[in-house]
């Protein structure tokens, strides 16, 4: 049986940061990927926003994580020449009930630590954004967007470079936990068994049942999995804005907002269709619902102007009554087993949280 100290299953952008941390810490890793390649699935399929770190729960470790690899995920875009721009977000209140909205939105960042959002007026908010519709509006200096497959490239880079290795259409079969070592039984083109001290489940919507599958792991400490997916619509016309627009947020999401690509190319949604299974199809009829929820900010949104897009489905541990939930990070000291450590519900800010939450993991690894 081959043996290796750290064991990272996943590799989206999650488990490709959780596994240049260990290696540059000198650990020796191996990353499982059920797939072809790295970051197919939520990875490839989000907003490629930056977040600020605004509407989270105060003390959560969705908030936490954002507020500090907001700042990370900025630096080490600079130091390695990932594509991102600092662009800015601008939340939009419509009418005078969502202007009332905008304090709270703004405490709650405070609390946060997100000290830098400015209340505008609707006319201060359309001196920035002439072809904007709103009453008043928050702005967001410190949101962005970037390049996800460049920053994951970028991430599997430093993690080959400090010797972790990656084994593609290898996804984890078992695993049994004993003795205060792992061992996994791992499929596809050449199966094998390892035994490892440290087993990382960065397996995003499979992490529950990744989690399933370790023999030893408390059946009842493992989240369900709910599905929620989020359709986006690409824009034939060009969109008269230079920074993301986000309407004033609803239950389940944030609203049908404006994002760009690093091309510019605009780009709506996600919106929240929960969903029994993945699914990807993006239904043309959608877009129906998605004309009145942008003119309410972009009155001048011409018809047939939206085209489907793509989707991505959030990695929900919560159902759907319920409007929040937080990343859940679980290590010995939760769940009894040693060297186990499960991400569960890591959704948006993952992308931005990435480099936090790989710090997050070092640190319960102690490396």
């Amino acid at each position: 049986m081959d043996k290796v100290e750290c064991v990272v299953v996943g590799a989206g952008v999650i488990g490709l940061a959780v596994a240049r941390r260990l290696a540059q810490a000198g650990r020796e890793v191996v990353i499982l990927e059920a797939a072809e390649g790295i970051g197919t699935v939520t990875s490839s399929r989000s907003s490629e926003v930056i977040h600020a770190g605004i509407y989270y729960k105060a003390g959560s470790v969705m908030a936490r994580t954002c507020v500090s690899g907001k700042a990370s995920l900025y630096a080490y875009c600079r130091d390695h020449g990932i594509p991102h721009r600092n662009c800015g977000k601008l939340i939009v209140a419509t009418n005078p009930k969502e202007t009332e909205k905008l304090q709270s939105i703004r405490a709650q960042a405070e609390a946060n630590g997100v000290l830098d959002l400015q209340t505008l007026s609707g006319d201060a908010a359309r001196a920035l954004e002439p072809a904007l519709n709103c009453d008043a509006a928050l702005l967001s200096p410190s949101t962005g967007i970037i390049d996800s497959h460049a920053y994951m490239l970028a991430l599997r880079g430093d993690a080959e470079e400090a010797g972790a290795a990656c084994a593609f259409h290898t996804p984890l079969l078992t695993a049994r936990a004993a003795a205060g070592r792992i061992e996994i039984d791992a499929g596809g083109r050449a199966p094998m068994t390892l035994e490892c001290s440290l087993l990382v489940n960065a397996a995003g919507l499979g992490a529950p049942a990744v989690a399933r599958s370790i023999d030893g792991m408390p059946i009842n400490l493992i989240p369900r999995a709910y599905l929620a997916k989020g359709n986006y619509f690409s824009c034939r016309a060009r969109a008269p804005f230079s920074r993301l627009i986000y309407p004033v947020p609803e239950p389940g999401g944030l609203g049908v907002h404006l994002t760009f690509d690093m091309a510019g190319q605009a780009r709506f949604g996600p919106d929240v269709e929960w969903i029994d299974a993945i699914d990807y199809a993006v239904d043309p009829a959608r877009a129906e619902r998605f004309y009145p929820a942008i003119r309410r900010y972009w009155p001048t949104l011409p018809d047939g102007a939206l085209m489907p897009g793509y989707s991505g489905i959030r990695p929900k541990i919560v159902p759907p009554a319920v409007a929040t939930q937080d990343f859940l990070i679980q290590g010995p000291a939760d769940h009894g087993v040693a060297g186990l450590i499960n991400l569960f519900g890591i959704e948006s800010p993952g992308l931005t949280s990435s480099l936090a939450i790989a710090d997050y993991v070092g640190e319960l690894a102690g490396a």
